[in-house]
């Protein structure tokens, strides 16, 4: 495993992904967890939440330990009052960041340095009555922009929606504390995210507005959103810098 050190994230974020098989069905996997990890690991009824857990925590340990000189099983993480996870600060690596998110059949985690960082994954093909979940939980403005389209677009952009608010308030370290009605987002020049087996980032331009319930301001983050695989779709948001400015998103596939 190469290191590169948290120095190489300094004009850049790496969004990491790979297919949960691929860590799940390694005996490696389990064995990287710690007793607090394992004990969690256990708790779960079904199989298939199990192999998510083992697969995403050790995604988490590797990939880490690609920017600091920290074994995969040394890792050590705290969590904040809403149950957000960071890197204990007596590992003193206080300027990584990571954020985690994982779905059926997909992993990935977005790392950075010395900003805050979120990141959301979603099967996109699983069956959701989409449009009556935005009316419940969307912003007034983002529920009108998606009943504006055709039914056979509709969505795509509710994922495209879904994911951005989920990785938006990942990045905050709040939650669902934050409400989901009290920000929204425009995304214009939107891009096609039709199933294909290249990953990639898309081109459209995400801006968020934030009502004064959220406490924010909308240009202090900039958003990528990228196809993961023909099913899966993610976004990143990621805090600017005191001069507004954001490091690339670049995509790779993790592997052991």
């Amino acid at each position: 495993m190469s290191v590169l050190s948290v120095h190489s994230l300094i004009d850049r974020a790496v969004l990491h992904f790979a297919p949960t098989g691929e860590w799940a069905d390694d005996p490696r996997a389990l064995a990287l967890l710690d007793d607090e990890e394992r004990a969690r690991h256990e708790r779960f009824m079904f199989e298939h939440s199990k192999r998510e857990f083992r697969a995403a925590h050790a995604l988490v340990r590797t990939t880490l330990s690609r920017y600091a000189a920290v074994p995969p099983a040394a890792w050590r993480f705290v969590k904040n009052e809403f149950g957000r996870p960071s890197i204990d600060p007596a590992l003193g690596c206080d300027a990584l960041r990571f954020n985690l998110s994982h779905t059926d059949g997909m992993l990935c985690l977005i790392v950075a340095s010395g900003r805050e960082v979120g990141a959301d994954v979603e099967d996109a093909l699983r069956d959701r009555r989409t449009v009556d979940v935005a009316d419940r939980f969307f912003a007034e403005r983002e529920v009108r922009a998606l009943r504006a389209l055709a039914e056979a677009q509709q969505n795509q952009r509710f994922f495209a929606y879904w994911t951005l608010k989920e990785s938006y308030i990942k990045a905050r370290g709040m939650g669902l504390a934050l409400p989901l009605d009290g920000f929204a987002f425009s995304i214009e020049d939107e891009e096609d995210a039709r199933p294909e087996e290249t990953p990639r980032a898309l081109r459209d331009r995400v801006t968020l507005e934030c009502a004064p319930s959220v406490n924010d301001r909308g240009d202090r983050w900039s958003f990528t959103r990228a196809r993961l695989s023909p099913r899966h779709v993610a976004a990143v948001a990621i805090e600017r810098d005191a001069r507004g400015w954001a490091p690339s998103i670049e995509l790779q596939r993790a592997a052991w």
